[in-house]
C-alpha cells in the first residue's frame, strides 16, 4: 500500500533543517504505527512538490533514513518502509495532560448507562451460544445476497447506488414492502404511508421524537425491549410501566393521561407471549377512549413456523391510531439495520423530516440489494429454511428442557426463536450466567428487561436461533446441572440462617 503524499507536512514552527525535519516525519510516523513495514513512501519528485521544497532534500532524507534500516529501496520502484524498521510500542501512547474541559457540565443530556446488555464479541466461538438475535452462518444464504448486492452496483442501478434521495427511499424496496410484506400483516398502505429505517430501534426512536415531549406520557410492557425503555427514558417523557401477563399488556392497566402506548402484541418482548384477539380489540378500544396512539413493534412475525400468525393490530385499526414496526434485521441479518415505519401521512411526514435532518436517509445500495432479495424470491425461501431449522431447534429444547426439570415462564404459541425461562427465586441469573460461560454456554439473564429497581433476578432467556440442534441438549444439560449446583448453595445457605 502506497502512503498518501497528503499524510506529509511540515510544522511551521519545526526546528532543525528541511532534511532532519523530512527525517523526523518519517521516523514518528513509523515508530507510532502509522507507517507500516512494506508501505511505499511518495516519490522524491512527488514529495518535494508536495512540500515546496528541494527534491535534492529529499533524497538526502530518505539516503539517512536508508542507511538507519528505516527505509529500504527497491530498484527503480521506489522506497519502503523497512522490514527492519522499528516496531511502534505495543502501548498506546500517552497524552499531553487531562482535558481541561470539565465533562461533567459540558454534557447536557447523558445516554450512556442504560440497561442494554453487552454480548460477548465472540459468541460464535462459544460451543452453546444461547444467545438472541444474532445470524445463523449455517441457515443464511451467502450466494445469492452476493449476487443480488453485484447487481445492485450494476451500471443499471447506478442512480440508486449513488443518488442523494435525502428524505425519500428507495421505490423499489417500498413497492415490495406495500404490495408483498404488509399484505401478509392485513395492513394496507401507500407509499406516502411508508418510511424506511435504520432497523427498528431506529423507528422506535424516531416515532419517540416525534410524538411525545417532557409533558405527555408513554406507557410500556414490563418486562419489555430493554432499548425502547433506555428511548423513553432519553426523550424525558413520563413513563409508566404496565406488568404483562399471559395474554400480554392488559388495556385496563394503562393509566387514563396516557398519550402512547408501546406494545409487542404479536409476540411480546421478551416473554414471547401472543396477545388474543379479544384483547387486541380492547386495547383499541382502550386508546380510543384514551385517545390514545399505539406503536406496535411486530417483531420476529415471520418466525410464525408453528401456525399461521394473527393479523397484525394495525390491521384491525379503523382509527390511524395505530403506528407499525417493522424489521428485516431479524429476518435477514442483524448487521443489516432495515427496518419500516408504517403509519398516517402527517406522521410519517414528520418522522421522514427527521430523520433527513439526522441521516439523510439509509444507504441507497444496501435498500436495493434488499430489494432485490426480496423481489426475486430469496427472502421468502430463506424464511422457509428458518422455520423448518428452528422448529427442530424448539422440539430438541422442548424435550431437554422437560427432561431437565427447567421452567419455562414463555412460550410462543405461533414460533419465535427463544424461551423465557425461570430459576428458582434464590437464583441470580447474572451469577448463572458468568458460570455457564466459564463452561462455554451463553445465556441472556433477564435482569435487563424489567422495570423500576427492583428487578426480578431469577429469569434468562435461551434462545435456539444462534445454535445448531445437535449441540441443544448437551447445553441446556449444563445449564440444569450449574442451576442445581446453585440451588444447593441456596439450600445451604438457608440451612445456616439464625
Amino acid at each position: 500500500m502506497a502512503l498518501p503524499v497528503e499524510t506529509f507536512f511540515l510544522h511551521p514552527d519545526a526546528q532543525g533543517t528541511l532534511q532532519s525535519q523530512i527525517q523526523e516525519i518519517i521516523a514518528q510516523g513509523i515508530l507510532s504505527g502509522r507507517f507500516q513495514r512494506g508501505e511505499k513512501l511518495p516519490s522524491t519528485r512527488k514529495l518535494a512538490i508536495h512540500l515546496g521544497i528541494s527534491r535534492i532534500t529529499v533524497t538526502i532524507a530518505y539516503t539517512e533514513l536508508l542507511a538507519n534500516d528505516y527505509l529500504t529501496s527497491r530498484g527503480r520502484s521506489g522506497y519502503y518502509v523497512s522490514e527492519n524498521a522499528p516496531a511502534p510500542p505495543a502501548f498506546a501512547p500517552s497524552k499531553a495532560g487531562p482535558d481541561a474541559v470539565d465533562w461533567s457540565r459540558a454534557i447536557g443530556q447523558r445516554f450512556s448507562g442504560g440497561d442494554m446488555p453487552r454480548k460477548p464479541a465472540d459468541w460464535a466461538g462459544y460451543r452453546y451460544p444461547f444467545i438472541y438475535g444474532q445470524a445463523d452462518p449455517e441457515l443464511f444464504d451467502h450466494a445469492n445476497w452476493r449476487l443480488c448486492a453485484l447487481k445492485a452496483l450494476g451500471q443499471k442501478d447506478f442512480t440508486a447506488l449513488t443518488t442523494d434521495y435525502y428524505d425519500q427511499d428507495d421505490p423499489q424496496l417500498i413497492e415490495f414492502i406495500a404490495r408483498h410484506t404488509l399484505p401478509r400483516r392485513g395492513i394496507s398502505a401507500r407509499p406516502e404511508q411508508i418510511l424506511i429505517t435504520l432497523g427498528a430501534q431506529n423507528a422506535l426512536w424516531l416515532t419517540t421524537q416525534v410524538l411525545l415531549t417532557q409533558r405527555r406520557r408513554a406507557a410500556l410492557e414490563d418486562p419489555c425491549y430493554h432499548a425502547l425503555r433506555d428511548i423513553l427514558s432519553q426523550s424525558r417523557c413520563h413513563v409508566t410501566p404496565v406488568r404483562v401477563d399471559a395474554d400480554g399488556m392488559p388495556p385496563d392497566a394503562i393509566p387514563p393521561d396516557t398519550d402512547v402506548i408501546f406494545t409487542t402484541p404479536s409476540h411480546q418482548c421478551p416473554t414471547t407471549n401472543t396477545m388474543p384477539m379479544q384483547r387486541r380489540h380492547d386495547l383499541l378500544k382502550r386508546a380510543s377512549e384514551m385517545d390514545a396512539l399505539i406503536v406496535e413493534d411486530d417483531y420476529e412475525f415471520e418466525m410464525s413456523f408453528l401456525k399461521s400468525p394473527s393479523p397484525a393490530l394495525k390491521s384491525l385499526d379503523t382509527d390511524g391510531r395505530v403506528i407499525y414496526v417493522g424489521s428485516f434485521s431479524k429476518s435477514l441479518f442483524p448487521g443489516l439495520r432495515l427496518g419500516y415505519l408504517i403509519g398516517s401521512e402527517p406522521f410519517i411526514r414528520e418522522a421522514r423530516a427527521l430523520r433527513a435532518s439526522v441521516l439523510r436517509h439509509p444507504p441507497g445500495h444496501v435498500q436495493r440489494t434488499a430489494a432485490y432479495f426480496l423481489s426475486l424470491g430469496h427472502h421468502d425461501a430463506l424464511i422457509r429454511r428458518m422455520g423448518t431449522a428452528l422448529h427442530e431447534r424448539r422440539e430438541v429444547m422442548t424435550t431437554a428442557i422437560n427432561e431437565h426439570g427447567l421452567k419455562i415462564a414463555g412460550q410462543g404459541a405461533y414460533g419465535g426463536s427463544s424461551f423465557w425461562m425461570r430459576a428458582q427465586p434464590h437464583v441470580d441469573t447474572f451469577d448463572l450466567a458468568r458460570r455457564l460461560q466459564t463452561r462455554g454456554v451463553l445465556i441472556e439473564p433477564g435482569h435487563s428487561f424489567f422495570c423500576g429497581p427492583s428487578k426480578p433476578k431469577d429469569y434468562y432467556r435461551l434462545a435456539y436461533s444462534s445454535i445448531s440442534a445437535g449441540r441443544i441438549a448437551k447445553g441446556v444439560a449444563i445449564v440444569a446441572d450449574e442451576m442445581r449446583h446453585l440451588d444447593q448453595l441456596g439450600l445451604s445457605e438457608a440451612s445456616n440462617w439464625p
